[in-house]
């Protein structure tokens, strides 16, 4: 059955005394995170949680579950509140933890959030807010030494664990929900509604039949804890999921560094030289970049890695070529997808090849359409179009029928999902990826790519990081502005930037203005955050 509970539950039978999950002192084994998510299960259901419609009753946009929030640092408390809603037939969804009292309060109404599962550290938040919360029916907290005033009324976590008897998980199926808010970086964040079938089709191992099921945990079985793997962006970002659910479909160990609130390199290191990892996920240049500084400092056995994953940002050919050469038995994995998508397109970069920036091979039932949705793209032509999926894909955004009749159209009879991301279809299966429509920038009548301008500014060996976005002017409209940080100790002015970006990109897109910035915001996941890009820009200017 494609239903997530099901696969880890019939993993944890197959393996019951190996590894499944370790975070700092505490190791658990399949069968004791089984039972931990199985109690978890009952104090939900407890709760009066679970399903109350099922799927054939419902319009794409609905949910017929209840809605958990997880409102936690990255820990074991996150993956066990994710699959202890599944089994009491829940739903859990990502919480930002960054966000204040009024996002809080937008998500948590969006979502009509029915349980909060929080540390305690963000207790004095949740108090702030909770006259707003008012369909909450649990609240659990989680300790964490933070020494934060309690929450009145919460449960604490592992009291409720302890006390509460295992949960038979019973109905489930595959039309169970998965629920991933978007990020929320230049707009409000949605809810993106999959049934669990599409979502495992579309971003992680999937076994398709019970006898496909049956050779997935066959597989598992055969060499348990030989893949020890490393998610170490937010679990509230879903590749940082994605990699922990199908690490756990390959009977892996899923592993979490010491320090989740904040990206330590050294602690990131320091573990994968101490629990030989074998896997490790990031995001992009915002999480590679440190830790390739790191290595300078220190040196770390990263023997045991074989792969690194990056996806949800930009990995430049020049992180690719450093990374090799500091790891040089990995490759890398660069892979491009949304919370609307799944997986869409993959580059591998190994060592002694060459990288590059923004080239991908397309992923089955991935193509790019004509800018009027009239129609595929030619390979080859150089027409600019939308990166679209058929296949799996979700039934929509929770609470919203029209945007999900927008990124989901049905052109001539068949379903699409076009997540807003521009891309030219190259011959062989190939793509080239220019970027996020809603972070374009219309200069003088031409539409300018964010994304595309700052690969082309981080080639300069003196940039450590850099966003881009559309400032007001007087004659064009918008002008390209670029919010820039240097390398510690580098200089380098305005104009040998721009003709540092020439060979890359061509004039009319290179940066009219730029802000120089000691530090760039950026989300947890390692996402740009364009609305504080925006702002930080205009003020600047």
């Amino acid at each position: 059955m494609l239903n997530l509970a099901v696969i880890h539950e019939a993993i944890g039978r197959a393996l019951p005394d190996e590894e499944c999950l370790v975070f700092r002192d505490r190791r658990f084994t399949w069968s004791e995170f089984g039972d931990r998510t199985r109690r978890l299960a009952r104090v939900f259901q407890q709760a009066g949680l679970g399903c109350h419609r099922e799927r054939a009753e419902l319009a794409n946009h609905e949910s017929g579950q209840d809605h958990v929030a997880v409102y936690l640092l990255n820990g074991n408390e996150y993956l066990e509140t994710l699959y202890g809603a599944m089994k009491a037939r829940a739903v859990g969804f990502n919480v930002n933890y960054r966000y204040v009292d009024e996002e809080l309060a937008y998500l948590f109404g969006d979502a009509d959030a029915r349980a909060v599962v929080f540390h305690r550290r963000f207790a004095p938040t949740l108090a702030r807010i909770r006259e707003q919360l008012s369909g909450v029916a649990l609240w659990l907290q989680v300790e964490d030494g933070s020494g934060a005033e309690p929450f009145p009324g919460a449960v604490d976590y592992e009291q409720a664990i302890r006390e509460a008897e295992p949960l038979e998980p019973e109905g489930l199926s595959p039309d169970d929900l998965y629920l991933l808010y978007t990020g929320g970086t230049t707009g409000m964040p949605k809810g993106v509604l999959w049934r669990q079938e599409e979502i495992l089709r579309a971003a992680l191992i999937p076994p398709r039949t019970e006898a496909e099921l049956d050779a997935l945990v066959a597989r598992a079985t055969r060499s348990p804890g030989a893949v020890r793997a490393l998610p170490t962006p937010p679990f509230m970002h879903g590749a940082a999921q994605w990699a922990a659910f199908s690490s756990w479909h390959a009977g892996a160990t899923v592993v979490v560094q010491s320090n989740p609130e904040r990206l330590d390199p050294n602690d990131v290191w320091s573990t994968v030289e101490r629990e030989r990892v074998s896997i490790m996920t990031l995001v992009g240049d915002a999480f590679a970049r440190p830790l390739l500084a790191a290595l300078d400092e220190k040196s770390y056995d990263l023997s045991s890695l074989r792969t690194i994953t990056s996806g949800g940002a930009i990995l430049t050919a020049a992180t690719k070529d450093a990374l090799l050469e500091a790891v040089p038995t990995a490759r890398i994995l660069d892979t491009l997808g949304s919370s609307e998508s799944g997986q869409q397109a993959v580059q591998i970069s190994k060592p002694g090849e060459k990288a590059s920036t923004g080239d991908f091979d397309l992923v089955d039932e991935n193509q790019v359409l004509r800018e009027d949705l009239s129609g595929l793209v030619a390979p080859g032509s150089g027409e600019t179009g939308w990166l679209a999926r058929t296949g799996p894909m979700p039934l929509g955004y929770l609470g919203d029928a029209d945007k999900t009749a927008r990124t989901f159209p049905v052109i001539e009879g068949v379903r699409y999902s076009v997540p807003g991301d521009r891309a030219v279809a190259e011959p062989g299966g190939r793509l080239r990826l220019l970027g996020r429509d809603s972070v374009t920038i219309n200069s003088g009548g031409e539409k300018i790519f964010a994304e595309e301008v700052e690969h082309a500014l981080k080639h300069h060996p003196a940039v450590y990081d850099a966003v881009v976005t559309g400032t007001p002017h007087e004659r064009f409209g918008q002008q390209v502005t670029a919010i820039v940080r240097l390398r510690e100790g580098a200089r380098v002015d305005e104009q040998e930037l721009r003709e540092s970006c020439v060979s890359h990109i061509a004039r009319y897109k290179l940066p009219r203005a730029f802000v120089f910035v000691d530090e760039i915001v950026r989300a947890p996941s390692g996402k740009a955050d364009y609305r504080w890009a925006r702002a930080t820009a205009e003020a600047a200017l």
